[in-house]
């Protein structure tokens, strides 16, 4: 199975890139694993709401450009569906037996992802009614993706 994760900006803090080199290294066992960062739009506190959405609305330009065709697209939002660990294992188990052959997450940036891209999404998923942010996101994301890969597979690590 291919696992693209799709996230605005670039990663700053060295324990952030650690993590994520961690949890990539033991992914690649069980999947094939690409993250593509794309240009996060500069903007500044006090910006209007339609200010807000012209930012987003390039992230989601930029975004848009490289989720590959016939994929099963998942945007992380924080009023989507909440899942356990052994639903979302289940649930990545019945789309690669359904025939999806590259499942793609998308991360928005600091103010979130377009509503454009989470209506056109497969899947709207939320990991907890806390805001994050979105740098984490990348860590938490890849920790629970192992742990999906885990269960999927029968192994200890989420036991």
């Amino acid at each position: 199975m291919r696992v693209t994760i799709v996230a605005v900006g670039k990663l700053k803090e060295r324990y952030l890139v650690d993590g994520i080199a961690e949890y990539s290294k033991r992914l690649r066992s069980y999947c094939q694993l690409n993250i593509v960062e794309v240009k996060d739009e500069p903007f500044r506190d006090g910006y209007s709401e339609a200010e807000q959405e012209m930012v987003k609305a390039k992230e989601a330009e930029r975004i848009r450009k490289v989720i590959p065709e016939r994929s099963y697209v998942i945007a992380l939002d924080i009023p989507g569906r909440m899942e356990s660990s052994e639903e979302m294992a289940a649930m990545i188990d019945r789309l690669a037996v359904e025939g999806w052959s590259h499942i793609v997450f998308l991360i928005g940036g600091a103010l979130g992802l377009h509503s454009s891209l989470i209506d056109s999404a497969h899947m709207r998923l939320s990991f907890s009614p806390l805001t994050f942010p979105h740098q984490l996101m990348r860590l938490i994301l890849l920790e629970q993706l192992y742990r999906w890969f885990t269960i999927i597979r029968g192994e200890s690590y989420h036991y």
